[in-house]
């Protein structure tokens, strides 16, 4: 009798591991297929364009996590794009170009940026008060919208040159590319939209960016599966 127990709890045990492995594997695949649930998920990016300067703009470029699921970690994302004409950055506050790129044209000011295709990061937390604006220095990492709306937003200002100086004569940057931990992202064209809205403190008036261009970004595996459905 003392050993058809044991094999029965031979029996009963190998059961509940054949049982816990499939739970397992149940719950890593359902984890995995989160962007399942979420095809429409995307990291929209603003170009609000604020002022003209002598030789440019200023503009307040704002990336938001629309994504369900989908967090973006440390060390955070990483923005790119190509220049249409031969404009530079002059100045940045809130991110920094990862290289300066050759400069050596310039006499006196020396821009922040002459590189056709800069790269941007994040500001980390504890920049000084004076090189951040409102939602910039987080390291990059941006939360998912429905978790966190304040820290699924990530900004910088970007001052630029040679860019032209009104809406006929600046040019939309092209090739945009969001890089971040993991399958990583691919951009659409920039394109343009309605000019960005903003409110003062108090409510009681509202400005309006002079230009906004708009850019949606899709992780690799939301973009191969709305390609799958659609097709």
């Amino acid at each position: 009798m003392v050993s058809s127990c044991l094999r029965s709890l031979s029996k009963f045990t190998a059961c509940a591991i054949v049982v816990l492995l499939s739970l397992s594997c149940f719950s890593f695949t359902t984890t995995e297929a989160y962007d399942a649930l979420d095809p429409n998920g995307n990291i929209t990016i603003k170009w609000d364009v604020m002022a003209w300067t002598p030789d440019g703009y200023v503009a307040v470029v704002t990336m938001f996590n629309f994504q369900q699921y989908r967090r973006i970690q440390a060390p955070g994302w990483t923005l790119g794009w190509t220049w249409a004409k031969k404009e530079v950055i002059w100045s940045m506050v809130g991110a920094q170009t990862t290289e300066q790129g050759d400069c050596s044209r310039f006499k006196g000011n020396i821009p922040h940026c002459c590189k056709k295709d800069p790269t941007v990061v994040d500001l980390l937390p504890g920049t000084p008060y004076n090189q951040q604006i409102a939602n910039c220095c987080k390291g990059g990492v941006l939360n998912p919208w429905v978790q966190d709306p304040a820290t699924a937003v990530s900004a910088f200002q970007v001052s630029v040159g040679s860019s032209g100086t009104t809406n006929k004569t600046v040019r939309m940057p092209k090739n945009f590319t969001l890089k971040a931990p993991g399958p990583g992202y691919t951009c659409g064209p920039a394109k343009v939209g309605k000019p960005t809205k903003f409110f003062t403190a108090d409510g009681r008036r509202t400005t309006q960016a002079m230009m906004t261009w708009n850019v949606t970004c899709q992780n690799w595996e939301s973009r191969s599966l709305n390609h799958q459905v659609k097709g």
